[in-house]
């Protein structure tokens, strides 16, 4: 029998009763801001100040830590792997572990960037779930989290830490910070404070004064939507130039950027399909047929400069 994979946590419980609220970052390992906004977290939380539990996982993915990159050293996405196997490859079996750990929680907030090749327009998201009760909890935490955008989008998705949330029913969001492979201290600031806002949202630490501006919110409920790695596919291998930047409303027919060959220079207009707000970027010039490159949020109107 194969040694259950365990992860790496921290776990801060305190004498009174309250829910049990798990975070985690580091599902991909080229994603940088959460795992240093949950050290931060793990540095500054005390159990005597703790209603119910809290327990922070910095670097879920360590194979893909290791390497620097969004998978492991089996090739798999975690983000598409959970539940996985406990008898399966290393990927499989961290995400039999996090499945686990996602069924133990009352609350989940994981934290993810754009990783190496992506900019992502700061984000809190969540899948429109059947339950009321549960998608009612997924917009509380959404909105009081913090960001600029709101973002609900269909929950049919699987593979995803999301799915094992929606399948056991554990109120669950995720959240989007910028990326390009920095660690950008706005955003570690801003996970800090918005992982902070949901404690204090469902009374697993006292208020949290900090001020917070209110979110633009948008709900999306057909198939495939939030669904980032589909949208805008290279036609072909090259290097992407972009022409527009992060929240910049664009009208179908609008450049986002171009494509050239990248040995005979031809150049190809990528074109906006539909009117809406730029919150996917690819920042990472060279591409491979098929790669995403943008990620236009329909209808959407122009969106506050990050």
């Amino acid at each position: 029998m194969p040694t259950a994979y365990e992860l790496k946590t921290h776990r801060i419980c305190g004498a009174a009763e309250g829910p049990h609220l798990l975070i985690t970052a580091g599902v991909h390992g080229d994603e940088f801001e959460g795992v240093a906004a949950i050290h931060r977290l793990m540095n500054c939380l005390d159990a005597a100040d703790i209603s119910g539990c809290v327990t922070l996982v910095p670097v879920v993915n360590e194979s893909a830590y290791d390497l620097r990159g969004r998978c492991g050293k089996d090739g798999l996405d975690l983000a598409r792997t959970c539940p996985g196997r406990a008898d399966g490859s290393r990927t499989e079996q961290v995400a039999h572990a996090l499945a686990e750990l996602i069924q133990s929680a009352d609350l989940y907030i994981d934290l993810h960037a754009g990783g190496v090749v992506m900019d992502v327009y700061p984000l809190a998201g969540y899948g429109l779930v059947q339950s009321a009760d549960v998608l009612a909890k997924q917009r509380r935490m959404a909105e009081v989290f913090g960001l600029p955008l709101v973002w609900g989008t269909t929950s049919d998705l699987d593979g995803r830490s999301m799915s094992v949330a929606r399948d056991a029913e554990v109120p669950a969001i995720y959240i989007e910070y910028r990326g390009g492979g920095r660690c950008d201290p706005r955003g570690v600031d801003a996970l800090f404070d918005g992982c902070r806002r949901v404690m204090a949202e469902f009374q697993i630490i006292d208020k949290f004064e900090q001020q917070r501006s209110r979110s633009a919110v948008y709900e999306d409920a057909r198939p495939d939507s939030g669904h980032m790695q589909n949208c805008y596919p290279a036609p072909r291998e090259g290097l992407f130039e972009p022409s527009v930047r992060l929240g910049q409303r664009v009208e179908a027919g609008e450049s986002i950027g171009c494509l050239s060959d990248s040995y005979s220079g031809k150049r190809q207009m990528i074109a906006a399909t539909e009117p809406g707000a730029v919150i996917v970027l690819r920042t990472y010039p060279r591409v491979d047929q098929g790669d995403s490159l943008a990620v236009v949020l329909e209808d959407a109107e122009e969106l506050p400069s990050c």
